[in-house]
């Protein structure tokens, strides 16, 4: 998978709010589909399409121990949207930046004449 298609599974993963507060949980420690899916008032299988796509995302890992199913937060997809997210506000604070100084300059320059 590509960088973009990776970034683009996890923002399409983080769109939906059921699959942060998932992600929220999950901050927290392992659990298992069906502590998951207790808070929520929505069917098993629907918590189970929400965590196929944080899967495909490579925001959660699942590991089956028997017949339970544990999942845990996976960090590498995040900090990779983060990191793209930092990049990008660095780049718009910048161009802000400069525009301000300009602006200022300008009136400066207005006001003095």
């Amino acid at each position: 998978m590509n960088a973009g298609a990776g970034l683009d599974a996890t923002f399409s993963a983080l769109s939906d709010p059921t699959r942060r507060a998932i992600l929220s949980r999950l901050s927290r420690g392992e659990a298992t589909v069906t502590g998951l899916a207790a808070p929520f008032d929505i069917s098993l299988p629907a918590i189970s399409k929400h965590l196929r796509v944080l899967e495909r995302a490579g925001l959660i890992h699942r590991e089956k121990r028997g017949r339970v199913h544990r999942l845990s937060l996976k960090a590498e997809a995040m900090r990779e949207a983060s990191e793209w997210l930092d990049f990008h506000q660095r780049f718009w604070e910048e161009g802000f930046d400069a525009l301000a100084r300009y602006l200022d300059e300008t009136t400066d320059t207005e006001t003095s004449k």
